[in-house]
């Protein structure tokens, strides 16, 4: 009786595309967190300081904050939908 060998899986490899767009998808996303956090603090910050009007800190920060917003969301969304898009692929008539 001879004993066969276990077969091993394999990992699977990740391609390096794969990988830097995991890497960038999580710099932008913890970007995007860092900076949500600090507009919410200064926001709650201006809101208790009784020598700053309410209304300006919203007219001065409000802008920025939903540039921020969208320009990352944005930026996200295009980064996963052309995740899997190959250039091999092609249409052809």
């Amino acid at each position: 009786m001879t004993k066969k060998p276990i077969p091993r899986v394999r990992k699977p490899q990740i391609e390096v595309k794969e990988k830097l767009t995991l890497y960038v998808t999580l710099m932008v996303s913890a970007t995007l967190c860092i900076s949500v956090l600090a507009m919410v603090i200064s926001f709650m910050l201006g809101l208790w300081a009784k020598e700053v009007d309410n209304a300006e800190i919203f007219k001065m920060i409000s802008p920025a904050f939903s540039t921020l917003i969208g320009g990352m969301i944005g930026f996200l969304s295009g980064i996963k939908l052309m995740q899997n898009d190959d250039k091999s692929k092609s249409c052809k008539d």
